[in-house]
Parts: structure tokens; sequence; C-alpha cells
């Protein structure tokens, strides 16, 4: 059993990395190759120290990895798998939204039908 505690807690530190929106627009950014900070700054529409902090923590995870040109620093991912892996959530949040359109659908459809019910009653008074 130790080797599944040590596996289910770095899992869940690699979930924990993705908790923060901004940390999945860069690796959405990075899918397409590398970039600096001024362009996910950009692309992000945060603050310089907001790219560089997400940054930290995703080459802290061994998310992102850095290429130095001259005083250029680019980041790349170092598995660019992951991003194909974060799009595949895409795929739980339709099932999700789903759900709650046939929620929305039968609320609706309930609504209607308690207020024809009730229309009379107020009627009465």
């Amino acid at each position: 059993m130790p080797g599944r505690a040590v596996v289910t807690q770095e899992l869940a530190n690699l979930f924990r990395v993705f908790s923060h929106p901004h940390r999945i627009q860069i690796i959405e950014e990075l899918r397409n190759g590398e970039h600096d900070v001024n362009a996910l700054e950009e692309a992000l529409g945060i603050s310089h120290s907001r790219v560089s902090q997400q940054l930290a923590t995703l080459r802290a995870h061994r998310l992102v990895q850095v290429r130095r040109e001259g005083r250029h620093v680019y980041y790349s991912l170092l598995q660019p798998e992951i991003a194909r892996w974060l799009s595949h959530g895409l795929d739980f949040l339709m099932q999700r939204l789903e759900q709650r359109n046939e929620l929305r659908d039968a609320v609706e459809e309930v609504r209607h039908l308690w207020q024809d019910d009730e229309e009379p009653a107020e009627e009465a008074h």
C-alpha cells in the first residue's frame, strides 16, 4: 500500500497545479510552442509578476521548461501531452452542461405545470 499512497499524493499534487485558471491558460498558450513572459502577459491580460508567479509553480512541478537566448527567457511545455490531456477535460464540462440543460428544461416544465395550477387559485381570491 505505500506505493499507492505515494502515487495518489503525487496525483493530488499534480491536480492542485490545475486549480488556478491562469496556470491552465498558460498551458493552453504553450500548447503551440514557446512564449516569453511578455507574450503570456498579453495573451492572458494579467500582470508580468502574476505570469511569473504562475510560471514558477509550473516549473516547480516540472510542467514547463526554460530556454534562454541572451536576455530573453522562453517557456515551453516539458510534456506537450499535458495540453491534450487538459482538452479532454472539456468532455467532462460538456457532460455537466448537458445535465444542467436537462435540469433547466425539467425546471421550466415543472414551473409551467405549477403556474398553471396556481393561476386558478389566485383568480379565486
